[in-house]
């Protein structure tokens, strides 16, 4: 898998208005969004608790781009086959998780999903080494996990580098939390190559501009 050609935007439906989901969907993927990326709580590994494989279902059905599924979940190994039939793209699980995430990434890929691993900011990057054979991306969080509108703990960028040297050049590297237009250059110039934006892009009356300044176009 080659590095992609440009920075790949995933806006973050979380954070979008959700008495008009279909309008919010097609207006991202009019502005040019690549992905949607959807936050998966269950109250447990995280306090928040949010949407299960029904909405990520309706979700497949209002809109043609890929979906980007983070587990923030408890045994993800129990829940992940779920959810890639309800058409998500991408999963992402936790190795801080109870339960066994390898399981839920080999059950992920079995299904046609794309595999990748999150970590948590508190979390070193050599914990995705178990599963390097597995993953095409790892997602490293800026924030805690849980909520949306912190502000990004800016000493994790320097993760980026370390997991390029360590896993290679064809590893996408994704982030996650307060990415925004004041930080998202040092985001690009550390190795970034997929960004999730929640109020950078929803909390923005032109969604174009807005993707297009995560981009650096």
């Amino acid at each position: 898998m080659s590095a992609p050609k440009k920075t790949i935007v995933a806006p973050s439906i979380l954070s979008a208005d959700f008495t008009r989901l279909k309008d919010e969907l097609q207006a991202i993927e009019a502005a040019g969004a690549d992905w949607v990326h959807v936050d998966i709580m269950d109250g447990h590994f995280v306090p928040n608790l949010t949407m299960g494989p029904f909405i990520v279902e309706a979700f497949n059905k209002l809109t043609d781009l890929p979906l980007d599924c983070h587990l923030m979940i408890q045994q993800p190994e129990r829940y992940v086959e779920r959810f890639v039939k309800a058409g998500a793209d991408w999963i992402s699980v936790h190795p801080e998780a109870e339960g066994n995430p390898r399981l839920a990434l080999e059950i992920a890929k079995k299904h046609g999903a794309k595999a990748a691993m999150a970590l948590k900011p508190a979390t070193a990057v050599w914990a995705a080494d178990g599963v390097k054979d597995l993953i095409e991306m790892l997602l490293i969080m800026t924030v805690n996990p849980g909520f949306s509108g912190q502000e990004m703990m800016t000493h994790c960028l320097s993760k980026y580098a370390e997991a390029r040297k360590r896993f290679g050049p064809d590893l996408l590297l994704e982030i996650d939390g307060g990415v925004k237009a004041s930080n998202v250059a040092a985001v690009r110039e550390a190795g970034v190559q997929v960004i999730v934006a929640a109020t950078a892009v929803f909390g923005e009356r032109d969604y174009t501009a807005a993707i297009r300044g995560l981009r650096g176009n």
